[in-house]
């Protein structure tokens, strides 16, 4: 099994979602996973639920993911836009993280779960981010 296919399986994505990449540096405790879409896919338009809107140009963005093992973990993914015909241009979400987040929603659920447990700065040296970002990810769940 290739390192591609056991993090796609890990993850859980679905089609037209696909892990095209792997890169880890061991010397900077770092996993970069690279995920893409099947060219010619086509996405539910993020505004009215419809099927079948096709990508016609995509926006790099990163979100840090829970931490594998001991090393920082980061997804990085060329999201697309989409035209509706119903509701124009429109950037699709994606299964992993929610709309304008700089992390996946697992990484948010251990935050919040960790949060209640002790303060956001002690939170905020063990997963290695400021306290300020941990902070809106909490006050949005509030």
């Amino acid at each position: 099994m290739k390192d591609t296919d056991l993090f796609q399986l890990a993850m859980g994505l679905m089609p037209p979602w696909r892990v095209t990449q792997c890169e880890f540096d061991r010397e900077q405790g770092r996993l970069d996973i690279s995920i893409g879409f099947v060219r010619g896919g086509t996405f539910a338009c993020p505004e009215c639920g419809r099927a079948g809107c096709k990508a016609y140009d995509t926006e790099e963005r990163t979100w840090r993911h829970l931490n594998f093992f001991q090393y920082e973990t980061y997804l990085h993914a060329r999201v697309p836009r989409v035209q509706c015909e119903s509701c124009g241009i429109k950037v699709v979400n994606v299964p992993w993280a929610r709309p304008s987040s700089g992390f996946t929603l697992l990484f948010e659920a251990l935050i919040m779960a960790l949060a209640g447990q002790m303060p956001i700065r002690a939170l905020a040296r063990i997963v290695k981010e400021h306290d300020t970002r941990l902070w809106r990810v909490l006050v949005l769940h509030q």
